[in-house]
């Protein structure tokens, strides 16, 4: 009778846990928003199969998307800390928010204009020895796609505001907008659109997603404009970290490109192999990763300024857990690879032969499981602690265990070398934060 008692309370300690609650709502949000865009991957592989209008729509998205990730998603990822820390020592929240728009505008806008100008010679360089259709293709499409970079830049900042809020459930299922313009597109106007089908979507779904995130932020009224203030203390800190963060992003970001730099020296249709190989591993990392990074970098942002102590023993029992359990998903996942591939996608123009690369190439990327979700936390961790110096370090190591691996394993295994190569430095990349973090818990011990 007791021990059925103490279950039933561990049971109700669990559930009634905020963080682990928050865990598990972004978990189910995330899962569906995931399940919708993968059904959407499903719709594109039944229309495009491995072809060069799927090949030039993932180049077309390639810098947009790196931008996004490296420069937006790294001022979001140091603006929380710093925001947090604003908000407990109850300074001017309002110029705190109004300064960081404007530096979120000014980046926008400014890699936009990047990216729309050097288009050109990014293609010669990196994706020679094409057809002038498929340039073509590439850039009708990239024109589309890139004004979504400054709704994403806009959303990025609004997504932060409000899980440091304790909003995750709409801050987390704003995604669903960008696969679900993509499937409509597809289903109602692929005839109309014709080429810019995918792109035309992406852009929409940008847009919505930017307008659901303001909607959600102004009826919770969380933002507070005032004047902007450049000499705050904390906006000073955010400027510190940002070159560090940056950097650290750009040298990660820049491993997809090299990834694709490699897989265009092959055979037409090597780039959305890579695509789709990608697809279960992203899913069961983006399910995992983001519930857990959502929740946990605001939770460590605010734990580690009352007791850093309790924060590295919090960080290694998630860890414990995480390591586990991805490594058993890892292991079910390698030993259903092809059943899963052919029963997603094999229809219409994918065919058997492709279920058979594909499934090849997610099994090399399925690797990188266990190492990638712990590292994604290790890193929310550090950044929570403003501690990203570090992370430019590894991500050197990274970048050119990358392109070493690639260049040797390409001429070795083709197509799979490229995915196994990404599993062996996210493997690496691992070790290094876990070895760094330790060595910060022994000066706090």
């Amino acid at each position: 009778m007791s021990s059925k008692f103490s279950f039933k309370g561990l049971k109700h300690k669990f559930l009634k846990n905020p963080i682990i609650a928050n865990v598990i709502t972004v978990g189910i949000t995330v899962l569906f928003v995931k399940g919708i865009g993968f059904f959407k991957e499903i719709i594109v592989a039944e229309n495009f199969g491995l072809s060069e209008l799927l090949d030039t729509f993932l180049i077309a998205v390639l810098v947009p998307s790196f931008i996004n990730g490296v420069f937006l998603g790294s001022f979001k990822s140091v603006f929380i800390p710093n925001y947090v820390s604003e908000l407990k020592t109850g300074k001017n929240i309002g110029a705190f928010q109004s300064t960081s728009f404007i530096i979120t505008i000014f980046v926008s806008i400014f890699f936009f204009l990047i990216a729309f100008l050097f288009t050109d010679v990014y293609l010669e360089s990196f994706f020679a020895g094409h057809t002038q259709q498929y340039y073509e293709l590439i850039k009708v499409q990239f024109y589309y796609v890139a004004p979504s970079i400054l709704f994403w830049g806009f959303s990025s900042l609004i997504s932060g505001i409000l899980t440091i809020d304790d909003e995750f459930t709409f801050s987390s299922i704003s995604a669903v907008f960008l696969p679900l313009s993509i499937i409509i597109c597809l289903f109602f106007f692929k005839e109309e659109l014709g080429n810019i089908v995918l792109a035309f979507g992406t852009l929409v779904g940008s847009f919505l997603s930017f307008l659901f995130l303001l909607f959600v932020a102004i009826k919770r009224k969380t933002i507070h404009l005032n004047k902007p203030d450049f000499a705050s203390v904390n906006i000073k800190l955010l400027f510190k970290q940002l070159p560090a963060k940056l950097t650290a992003s750009l040298l990660s970001g820049i491993n997809p490109l090299v990834d694709q730099y490699f897989a265009a020296q092959l055979i037409i249709g090597s780039i959305a192999a890579l695509n789709y190989g990608i697809k279960i591993p992203a899913f069961a990392i983006g399910i995992i990763g983001i519930a857990l990074g959502n929740v946990l970098l605001p939770y460590f942002s605010k734990s580690t300024i009352d007791n850093k102590k309790e924060a590295f023993k919090k960080l290694k029992r998630i860890l414990k857990y995480l390591i586990i359990g991805s490594s058993l998903t890892m292991v079910v996942l390698l030993l259903l690879s092809l059943p899963i591939i052919s029963l997603v996608f094999e229809r219409n123009a994918f065919t058997a032969l492709d279920s058979e690369i594909v499934s090849k190439v997610q099994q090399m990327y399925l690797l990188q499981l266990p190492a990638y979700v712990t590292g994604l936390i290790m890193v929310k961790f550090l950044t929570s602690i403003n501690k990203n110096n570090f992370m430019v370090l590894t991500s050197v190591i990274v970048l050119l265990m990358n392109f070493t691996l690639n260049y040797i394993l390409i001429d070795i295994m083709g197509i799979y070398g490229l995915a196994l190569s990404t599993s062996l430095v996210s493997i690496v990349n691992s070790v290094l934060l876990y070895a760094y973090i330790s060595h910060l818990n022994k000066l706090h011990v």
